[in-house]
């Protein structure tokens, strides 16, 4: 390599004490004659491979924040243990990026400056186990929860125009410390191997958008009604899951439908509760310590109503909402009991809202006796069939006898050749947006669950989804339009405008550093 350019022989030494581990200054490098070899080069291409490996990771740890609840929900069946692991996810994912963000940066300025890259034998250990972390995470991942790789999928169409313009950005950055290592290199195979890889990948990046698709890259004339809102479980952010007052704050959220689970006493009394233990939502452990690993159809009525179904929200906080509860709301939390169906549909009733269930649990040995004691239930209260959606798909014929006016949901697409005018209830993961559009076009309702971030709304709501579930009711109420909403038209020209300019910047950045 030819000698490098002069540079501050402070910010040298500033730049070599944290990547080298060294404090030498410019001039005794220069003297001890040391420089980078190919050695170094191979790990400063591991660095940058950590770092977008790292980064690909952040990406998809902010698209899981969706459906953590669910994982914090698995954590506390498998071990009896409550924490919000969202946070512990996001603490270390943002430790680990910005440990390899820190030390590429340290790397591309030595370059600019004409530093060698010793890299340190202590960041080569921390860079290998952050790799060894991350991968770990993307199998686990993959083996425990691969419905995710589908969100991922769908969060592209919500981030892909943007996240075009971001890697355009950050690539035309990079063309600073690649011009000066092109001009220092005296091996002209390795300058036209390097120049060859940038420009395919400038190339292959400016055609980007011949790709990408995104539903919300549309008119704002052709943008669908705004999907109804469906409370999963109620407003599990502001209340107690499946309790009356749940209900009543998912009412005052304009929701239409207060969606729930269904079990039946050992006495034959159908009550609200998710879990097959009711350890996690009520202080069964604390009443009933002998019985508490029981299946919550084990307890009679008299003993469902000694139990607290309140006061573990404000104690385990499965929301970080809970801080910002009134003290009326506090107090009104700690006194939920859990509430029969008979209640439930009586205050529904009062508050003109639907109703759609599952009955737990199904493999259950007398579980035709809770669909009939269920629908006894349901016609005794008086409710508008109408207002109820059963869920259940066992004995679906008998119901359909019984209780004609009921509403039937699906938890499956459609069959080939059925008539329109179904309802299905469907995860999200599981509906592309052409497939939604479809629908729409055929009087097929679909409702998806459980959309929780604003952007994941918005892709359903450009999709034209009829309603989704969601604990995030406070939240997508306000919101009056997509995040955002992009015509053809003006796409293109960002396109266009964001490829020329970094064109020219790359130019430049050659021009300057010869």
């Amino acid at each position: 390599m030819a000698d490098p350019p002069g540079c501050c022989s402070t910010c040298a030494t500033c730049l070599l004490c944290p990547y080298s581990c060294q404090w030498i200054t410019a001039k005794k490098e220069k003297r001890k004659g040391l420089r980078t070899t190919k050695y170094d080069c191979s790990w400063f291409l591991f660095l940058f491979g950590v770092f977008l490996f790292t980064l690909v990771w952040l990406y998809f740890a902010i698209i899981i924040l969706n459906d953590f609840h669910n994982f914090n929900e698995f954590i506390f069946r498998e071990r009896k243990l409550w924490l919000d692991w969202s946070l512990v996810l996001l603490i270390a994912t943002a430790v680990l990026i910005s440990y390899s963000s820190v030390l590429l940066v340290l790397a591309l300025c030595l370059q600019l400056c004409g530093q060698p890259l010793k890299l340190h034998w202590v960041h080569k250990v921390l860079l290998i186990l952050t790799a060894l972390v991350v991968a770990a995470a993307f199998t686990g991942l993959g083996i425990k929860w691969a419905e995710e790789w589908k969100s991922a999928r769908i969060s592209l169409q919500a981030t892909g125009p943007f996240l075009h313009i971001g890697i355009v950005g950050g690539m035309t950055l990079l063309a600073w410390p690649l011009a000066s290592f092109i001009y220092r290199t005296h091996s002209t195979g390795l300058k036209v191997f390097v120049l060859l890889v940038f420009c395919a990948a400038m190339i292959a990046l400016y055609l980007a958008p011949l790709g990408i698709s995104s539903p919300c890259i549309m008119e704002e004339h052709q943008l669908p009604p705004k999907p109804a809102l469906v409370g999963h479980r109620g407003a599990p952010m502001l209340a107690p899951e499946n309790t009356l007052m749940s209900l009543h704050k998912a009412v005052e959220c304009d929701v239409q439908v207060f969606e729930t689970d269904v079990m039946v006493s050992a006495d034959g009394v159908p009550f609200l509760m998710h879990d097959e233990e009711l350890t996690r939502t009520t202080n069964v452990q604390a009443v009933f310590p002998e019985r508490a690993a029981l299946n919550s159809t084990a307890f009679n009525w008299t003993d469902l109503q000694q139990l607290d179904a309140g006061s573990w929200f404000l104690e385990r906080r499965p929301f970080p909402t809970v801080q910002s509860l009134s003290p009326g709301d506090r107090k009104e939390a700690a006194e939920q009991k859990i509430p029969s169906l008979e209640q439930v549909l009586e205050a529904a009733k009062q508050s003109n809202i639907s109703i759609m269930f599952d009955l737990r649990p199904e493999n259950h040995s007398d579980y035709q006796n809770f669909v009939n004691v269920t629908l006894g239930v349901i016609l005794q209260s008086g409710i508008p069939l109408q207002q109820v959606l059963w869920l259940p798909d066992g004995f679906r014929e008998d119901v359909k006898q019984q209780a004609p006016g009921v509403q039937h949901i699906y938890g499956r697409k459609r069959l080939e050749n059925e008539e329109p005018g179904l309802h299905l209830n469907l995860p999200y993961q599981d509906m592309s947006s052409e497939e939604i559009r479809q629908y729409r076009q055929d009087n097929i309702s679909v409702n998806l669950y459980v959309v929780n971030q604003p952007w994941l709304f918005s892709v359903l709501w450009c999709s034209g989804v009829s309603s989704v579930t969601t604990n995030a009711c406070q939240v997508l109420k306000e919101m009056k339009h997509p995040i955002w909403l992009l015509p053809s038209s003006t796409y293109f020209m960002i396109w266009i405008v964001v490829d020329c300019v970094s064109f020219l910047i790359i130019i430049w950045a050659f021009v300057l550093m010869k």
